[in-house]
């Protein structure tokens, strides 16, 4: 089974094919600049080299086209033909209140992620436009979305609730959403299967650090807490964003500043952070750079963001009353080793100790105390697929048992039936089947489903196989 996972944004559609049985990358890539003349493809099939391509791509239904082209090229490609794809893993940042869960994408969830957009205006319409010209392309195959915030969905009210008037909640579903959902689920499980323990045994603090971050306290394989909010701005401090703040700031730098709100969103989401901090960069491997080279500035964005993270463990250890496991992942929690060890400096009362070679090393396993410290590269793209697959082999099997139950009906059905309903179908021929079934099943005294009804005449000849 072929699962293509796709990652819609404003300009850019990342893509990567995954073969399920037994799972491998096939290729990955993506189409950046999108909306140009010189659009950018970077491709990779798996275990050859990066091919690059600058080509026009005016819109989101050809990037999807350029890339689905690409995978089926002649000399690069990984499938022959579109049929090899089983299905579609879209990632949906916003899914409210709504998804608990990735689900088999219908009308009724299109909608729910059109009303989201009000939550998320960066990054749903874009999801959906992604999710849209897929179903075009690949009308033949399941779409699955793979919500960010799905997994926070978990959380209780003393996790999620604002001190605010309960009526914005209420009226405007003001309350904390938390998101790298997929991530931290995924790092979670990867943590206890390293530990070799059950996951529902665990208490873990997981660390995603990158240019975005958050924390999150998993206990027993619940989401309990995240360190963002109503928003992606909440919590720690970030490559461009401000992390936890005064709201009354806000409002004083409006004033002082005179800026407008899209003028201070900006500031908070694109201009703040260790970009902020530094005024130079928000790239910490270049502020790392800078900081050893003697900068104060830098090395305070360095200690901000830890203390940062090291405040959020601390928290979520007291929140889940113990604490068995930190895990760090992202660019950032996968890569320095110094980050990790100023974040569990002065931690040693938790029981978290780091073997400074096995951190240095970057090793899985990086910690000699009683909490274990994790580093475990998140594949949130593997997730998506491994979601996609688990419901599109639940539908299967409902397809399965579905056609067994029609099967069984229709053996059911006696001439005297068969003559009930040419009588009733006679009478309204543009019955819809649920009516059918209903008017047949009162008839005979016991239930026929619209499916049976709808195989049966098609048997006869009397609908088209379009029709229901």
């Amino acid at each position: 089974m072929k699962i293509l996972v796709l990652n819609c944004g404003s300009s850019s559609v990342k893509f990567q094919l995954v073969e399920m049985d037994p799972e491998r990358l096939l290729c990955r890539g993506v189409v950046e600049k999108i909306g140009s003349a010189n659009a950018l493809l970077r491709y990779r099939p798996a275990k050859k080299p990066e091919i690059k391509e600058v080509q026009e791509v005016l819109d989101h239904n050809a990037a999807i086209n350029l890339a689905i082209a690409t995978m089926m090229h002649s000399r690069y490609g990984v499938i022959k033909d579109k049929s090899e794809i089983a299905g579609v893993g879209h990632r949906t940042v916003h899914g409210g209140e709504k998804f608990a869960g990735s689900v088999l994408i219908d009308e009724q969830v299109l909608k729910s992620i059109r009303e989201c957009i009000e939550f998320a205006p960066l990054h749903n319409p874009h999801n959906l436009k992604g999710i849209e010209v897929c179903q075009r392309l690949l009308p033949h195959v399941k779409h699955v979305a793979v919500f960010d915030t799905a997994f926070h969905q978990t959380m209780s009210p003393i996790s999620y609730i604002y001190g605010l008037p309960y009526a914005l909640y209420r009226k405007l579903h003001i309350r904390r959403y938390g998101f790298h959902g997929t991530s931290h689920r995924y790092v979670a499980r990867r943590a206890a299967e390293v530990l070799k323990k059950s996951l529902k045994e665990l208490l873990i603090v997981t660390c995603h650090l990158g240019n975005g971050a958050s924390a999150a306290a998993v206990k027993q394989g619940l989401s309990i807490d995240s360190s963002m909010g109503f928003t992606p701005l909440e919590g720690l401090l970030m490559g461009t964003r401000c992390g936890d703040l005064d709201p009354a700031l806000v409002l004083y730098v409006m004033e002082r500043e005179g800026l407008s709100p899209d003028e201070v969103n900006a500031l908070l989401n694109k201009r703040s952070g260790l970009l902020g901090i530094t005024e130079t960069s928000s790239d910490f491997r270049e502020i790392l750079e800078e900081a050893e080279a003697g900068s104060a500035q830098h090395r305070l964005a360095i200690d901000l963001f830890c203390q940062r993270v090291k405040k959020y463990i601390g928290a979520y250890a007291a929140e889940m009353g113990g604490l068995d496991a930190v895990v760090f992942t992202g660019g950032i929690g996968e890569n320095s080793s110094v980050v990790r060890e100023n974040s569990c400096q002065g931690l040693e009362f938790l029981g978290i100790s780091l073997d400074p070679k096995k951190n240095a090393a970057n090793q899985r396993i990086i910690s000699s105390g009683r909490v274990k410290v994790l580093v475990i590269p998140t594949d949130e793209e593997l997730a998506i697929a491994r979601d996609t697959k688990r419901i599109l082999l639940a539908e299967q099997r409902k397809l399965e048992t579905l056609e067994e139950t029609v099967s069984a009906e229709l053996a059911s059905l006696t001439r005297d039936d068969r003559l009930e309903l040419l009588r009733i179908w006679a009478v309204n021929t543009e019955m819809d089947m649920k009516t059918l079934s209903a008017n047949l099943s009162e008839k005979i005294g016991r239930l026929i489903s619209s499916e049976a009804l709808h195989q049966e005449l098609l048997r006869l000849g009397l609908i088209e196989e379009s029709e229901k």
